[in-house]
């Protein structure tokens, strides 16, 4: 360390005159000192030779992890039809991914219009004694007038509780009413809060949409996994074009999830 208490000592010492004086010091502790210049004016000045301490300097250093996952997500994979036709069946894994596509934009029409019509309500699912029906098939479904729907469920009367269960929960903001056999169903206004209500509705037919892609996805890649007298670099190629398709059908429903955000609560 620099012997501060002599330099300093030197200072007070010379404080009542004005003075300069460079010289040499050859001390031993002060060895890499070349020059130093004293001067009694308000600022003093002490000039270090180069071999001084540099100053030091607060550098912020940033993580690239951000960076380097945007600069993944960037890559593009080619999809390669015909290698993976040689690997997986590609049609079949395709039209199982557009079908649950499909899927979701009938549920949209059917499920997600701003006025209840009875034709929005035919295809609701009823689950009776264990078995899956349509609503359509238990009942019949008249429109009375511009603000009430009539389900006559004389036909089935014991599928009445379900019936009641699976419109209140179809999500289309219902709430019959029942009288004997028959219900009735008053048509909601369309409000803003039943316009948010039904797109909330269509985010969770989207995030279904998703899963079930997902799960066509991951059942190919493990046919991929299974497959026996392939590479792994070509097992690995095929796995990650299977994720592109996946991707493309996933990021056609999200176009299709906001056009319908649009429709129900573009407007006011």
């Amino acid at each position: 360390m620099y012997n501060f208490r002599a330099v300093l000592h030197a200072i007070t010492r010379q404080s009542s005159k004005q003075i300069s004086c460079s010289r040499s010091l050859s001390i031993a502790n002060l060895n890499c000192l070349k020059n130093i210049t004293l001067n009694t004016e308000p600022h003093r000045t002490w000039d270090f030779c180069k071999r001084t301490s540099p100053s030091l300097q607060p550098i912020r250093h940033y993580a690239k992890g951000k960076d380097r996952k945007k600069e993944k997500g960037k890559v593009k994979v080619e999809v390669n039809e015909t290698q993976l036709s040689e690997t997986i069946n590609i049609e079949m894994m395709k039209n199982q991914m557009q079908r649950i596509l499909e899927q979701m934009k009938d549920e949209f029409i059917r499920h997600l219009s701003l006025r209840s019509t009875s034709g929005s309500l035919e295809m609701i699912p009823v689950n009776v004694d264990g078995k899956e029906h349509t609503l359509q098939e238990l009942a019949q479904i008249v429109r009375k007038n511009p603000k009430t729907i009539v389900i006559n469920m004389s036909i089935f009367p014991q599928a009445i509780p379900a019936a009641l269960k699976a419109i209140e929960k179809s999500g289309m903001n219902l709430n019959p009413q029942q009288d004997g056999t028959t219900l009735f169903i008053p048509i909601p206004k369309v409000t803003k809060e039943h316009r948010e209500n039904l797109a909330k509705n269509a985010k969770q037919l989207f995030v279904k949409c998703k899963d079930g892609i997902r799960e066509v996805q991951t059942k190919y890649i493990k046919q991929v996994k299974r497959k026996e007298g392939i590479s792994q670099d070509l097992a690995r190629s095929v796995e990650t074009q299977i994720v592109t398709v996946a991707d493309g059908f996933i990021s056609q429903g999200e176009q299709i999830l906001e056009s319908k955000r649009d429709e129900l609560i573009g407007k006011d």
